[in-house]
């Protein structure tokens, strides 16, 4: 709704009809059309020539899409947000109990030959940067993008998975995981809170517990705890391999 292309065939009253509308949904919503057309000093017939440009048959139509447009922005709005969520991430990672369970992880990981991350979608993207992270860090580590890449014993042999998942719950990851204990491979899984599949198949779990957001059918959970958890960890690695 209210695309640049649409906007560029206003006429004068209808940009003057658009300001207004903009700056009012809350009460536009629930307006008759002669209501909206006394308001804004425009006749009736303006404002169904307006509605027809934004493809709506009728005032009624455009109200309804007006109503949908109008929490489609206050969605947005909530998105932009979750700095408290955040800060008290950031705050539970200062805690003594946090560091020492960082520390052992670093402890696990570094007494192993190689480091294997996991993770689908966004997660995979982040496991990649892990992979990247680590192997600067002098940690030999490798990112495996094909869930169902067939694995063989000598990817995982004395190996530590690390495995990222916002919800822990995602079927093809969790089959993965599961072969990759199977194998022997020591599990640590980063995930939105600790009373996911994922987390209690792990051996090691380390939960962020932030507000988690979505876009329709997107998960757009922000994941920067993840990024920070994994640089953390791969400084602490560092420093129990030096």
């Amino acid at each position: 709704m209210f695309t640049s292309k649409q906007i560029a065939t206003f006429s004068d009253l209808e940009h003057s009809l658009y300001s207004y509308i903009i700056k009012n949904i809350d009460k536009v919503i629930y307006m008759r059309i002669r209501d909206l057309a006394n308001v804004t000093h425009v006749s009736t017939t303006t404002i169904l020539r307006f509605c027809k440009k934004l493809d709506c048959d009728g005032f009624s139509e455009f109200k309804v899409k007006l109503k949908m447009y109008q929490e489609g922005q206050e969605e947005r709005n909530d998105i932009l947000t979750g700095e408290k969520s955040l800060t008290e991430f950031l705050e539970r990672t200062l805690t003594q109990d946090f560091q020492s369970k960082i520390n052992d992880i670093a402890k696990v990981i570094a007494k192993a030959q190689r480091v294997v991350f996991i993770g689908i979608g966004s997660s995979g993207i982040l496991a990649e940067y892990g992979s990247r992270y680590f192997s600067g860090l002098k940690k030999f580590a490798f990112y495996i993008k094909d869930p169902f890449l067939p694995i063989h014993e000598q990817y995982i042999e004395d190996s530590v998975t690390i495995v990222l998942s916002v919800s822990g719950e995602t079927s093809t990851t969790l089959a993965q995981v599961n072969q990759f204990k199977q194998e022997g491979s020591v599990i640590v899984s980063i995930t939105n809170n600790a009373d996911s599949a994922l987390a209690k198949l792990s051996d090691y779990n380390l939960a962020y517990y932030v507000s988690t957001e979505f876009v329709g059918n997107t998960n757009l959970t922000t994941q920067i705890p993840v990024v920070y958890l994994l640089e953390r960890l791969a400084k602490a690695t560092y420093q129990e391999m030096s």
